[in-house]
């Protein structure tokens, strides 16, 4: 038994998100990928956040960037507000969530909906709006 899931499903790590960062299973869900992004930065697994992004827009992550912003931040909660479509049956969904992120010594909330597709099969996350 492992730790427990960063994501806060109260699943430990490697029957959560761990098969998902070490490439041995794909989430069915849109939100299984927003979860799984949220214990990507926790842990600082950048190659995973890039290879989830469009293809398109691979090329557009800057990796040092998201190596800082990992170390720099906290993920401390997660909380999964409403989900729309995203289905193991749906090509597109989204995802309004609340993160609990912590910088500094001060915790903020960060809320997004963000929107995921299909792209050869698997989920990606497109983009997100930022609320407050």
């Amino acid at each position: 038994m492992s730790r427990p899931c960063p994501c806060t499903s109260k699943k430990p790590y490697d029957r959560c998100c761990g098969p998902f960062h070490g490439g041995m299973a794909y989430p069915d869900t849109a939100e299984q990928l927003m979860r799984s992004r949220f214990s990507a930065y926790a842990l600082g697994k950048v190659d995973y956040l890039i290879a989830t992004r469009p293809e398109a827009k691979r090329a557009e992550e800057n990796r040092e960037e998201l190596i800082q912003y990992c170390k720099s931040v906290s993920c401390v909660g997660l909380r999964i507000v409403s989900k729309e479509l995203g289905g193991k049956a749906d090509e597109a969904g989204l995802v309004t969530f609340h993160a609990s992120l912590q910088t500094n010594g001060r915790r903020n909330l960060h809320i997004e909906t963000s929107s995921f597709a299909r792209e050869n099969g698997k989920w990606v996350y497109v983009d997100g709006v930022v609320k407050g």
